[in-house]
């Protein structure tokens, strides 16, 4: 008869590990991209915000990590003055004038073209796959050779308005490229050419998961297609529109290399943008150059800020 009251064995209670010791091996493969993200961009950031507020005039050569006359390179608080000149400067009115106009067209243009590229390709056409790879094209090219290329075609002594004339069209012009009031706007061209495929590509992947039973909905109930397209499709397609529009703001502001290629800033610096400015500004004025980057920043924040309340505010409610 076996005897109930028998001690039992003691079994061991696992505890659980502290969330820190968790997948200690991807914690740790993390690292370089955490140091890279907390040193490069967020330490960076700082640095570059709080010498704004310094009359620093340039960095310390590379070569020296001494220089000789070190007392050169020393920087000294100033408080707002270097924000004062940057304002008081046409060049930098000029550039942030640019930014916004360059910004409203060229989103405006990508987006539009970009949306209608993916709803052509989209009906199930012939030779998708060329299509989506001629339109993606020109987004793998750098820009350097997007403004090269612009640059050529919008000259008036060589390219599109010369070659108007050739053919008899004597009364054709388009010197936007050398006219001081619609030069950015020749730059816009040649942004919206460039970044046009991305969108493309994006607006595509998110009409592919639109589910078929939505369209074939809309068929029996008679809706026409742009009905669908414009209450139905785009609404479903607020993630992509959004994911677009941070990817495609994020190549506005950092615009640069364009504009050296297509116009070297001109005519005069008529075409300059912010980063343009800032470029400028680095060797002779290091600290009018952070006081640039730092506005930039500050626009960026004022713009993106209201949107980031809202929408995790949205998700919260």
């Amino acid at each position: 008869m076996t005897d109930l009251t028998a001690e039992r064995p003691d079994y061991a209670v696992t505890r659980p590990r502290p969330k820190i010791l968790r997948n200690l091996s991807s914690k740790f493969a993390a690292l370089p991209m955490v140091f890279v993200a907390l040193v490069v961009f967020v330490g960076c950031t700082l640095w570059s915000f709080i010498y704004s507020f310094t009359n620093a005039v340039a960095l310390p050569p590379a070569i020296h990590l001494f220089p000789p006359d070190f007392s050169q390179y020393m920087a000294h608080f100033v408080g707002l003055r270097e924000y004062y000149q940057l304002f008081a400067q046409d060049k930098w009115n000029v550039s942030v004038h640019n930014i916004f106009a360059y910004g409203f067209f060229a989103l405006l243009g990508e987006f539009v073209i970009g949306f209608l590229l993916a709803v052509f390709i989209d009906q199930k056409i012939r030779f998708e796959d060329g299509f989506r790879t001629v339109f993606l094209y020109p987004f793998a090219l750098s820009g350097i050779v997007t403004g090269l290329v612009w640059e050529w075609m919008l000259n008036p002594a060589f390219g599109l308005e010369k070659s108007m004339h050739d053919i008899g069209w004597t009364s054709f012009s388009f010197d936007w490229i050398a006219n001081r009031d619609m030069v950015i706007y020749s730059v816009a061209i040649a942004g919206i050419w460039q970044g046009s495929g991305l969108v493309m590509a994006l607006m595509l992947a998110g009409l592919r998961g639109i589910d078929d039973d939505i369209w074939k909905a809309s068929r029996v109930d008679g809706i026409p297609k742009w009905r669908t397209y414009l209450f139905i499709v785009i609404p479903m397609m607020r993630p992509v529109f959004i994911t677009s529009l941070v990817l495609v703001a994020a190549n506005i502001v950092r615009t640069f290399d364009i504009v050296v290629a297509m116009t070297g800033g001109g005519p005069g610096y008529q075409s300059f943008l912010p980063a343009n400015f800032v470029y400028d500004k680095l060797a002779s004025n290091l600290g009018e150059a952070l006081a640039a980057s730092a506005s930039m920043m500050m626009i960026v924040v004022v713009i993106v800020a209201p949107w980031a309340f809202y929408e995790f505010g949205r998700k919260r409610t």
